[in-house]
């Protein structure tokens, strides 16, 4: 069905923007016949509705100068490898700068403990200017507040789409599926720096 409607279809919407991918649009257009037309940035404003986990993240963000923070997060689709847990975590107490952390784990019957899958004494020696978050926080929100500087990021789509909206720069982290594409046009675009691997994959 989706294949029929593709084929009667004279114009195609895609979420993006001109400014950031309107050659690559118009060049689409051309070898499809079809018009590619950018329609967004498809960011949702951020919600009002608060809670408990959200209020305490936001005055703790708020504490902080302006564009002094970092923003640390890699999606809901995607579980750090033990070695790029270290690694980023290295990177974050070497930087002094301050940072929020959002730290994902596959579910378990138990109750995951930070400090287990960090490095040893990490999380004492970064408490005054680290905030760390096991599951969920509210990045639109956190990303329009005006103490972030940075967004360290996976690059998917939405990430990509929110930071530009809210003019923070990317330090781009690609893990799978189209996010290493995403972090290239970033790049291009002059609003991210990507971090690099090893020939084995790994974050140094």
């Amino acid at each position: 069905m989706a294949r029929y409607m593709y084929d009667i279809c004279t114009i195609v919407l895609v979420k993006s923007f001109k400014e950031v991918e309107g050659k690559y649009a118009n060049y689409l257009s051309k070898l499809t016949g079809k018009k590619i037309v950018p329609v967004g940035p498809l960011v949702a404003e951020p919600s009002h509705n608060a809670n408990l986990k959200q209020d305490s993240v936001m005055q703790w963000l708020d504490t902080k100068a302006a564009g002094s923070t970092v923003f640390v997060s890699f999606g809901s689709e995607y579980f750090l490898s033990s070695d790029d847990l270290e690694e980023i975590a290295h990177g974050l107490e070497l930087s002094n700068v301050n940072f929020i952390w959002i730290l994902r784990f596959p579910k378990s019957e138990t109750k995951v403990e930070l400090s287990e899958h960090l490095p040893l004494g990490f999380l004492e020696r970064v408490k005054d200017r680290g905030l760390l978050v096991d599951g969920w926080a509210p990045q639109a929100k956190i990303l329009r507040h005006e103490n972030i500087g940075g967004f360290v990021s996976h690059c998917g789509w939405n990430s990509v789409l929110e930071a530009m909206k809210f003019g923070v720069p990317i330090i781009a982290m690609p893990m799978h599926l189209d996010q290493p594409v995403n972090a290239r046009l970033a790049v291009e675009v002059g609003v991210a720096v990507e971090v690099l691997r090893d020939e084995n994959g790994r974050v140094r």
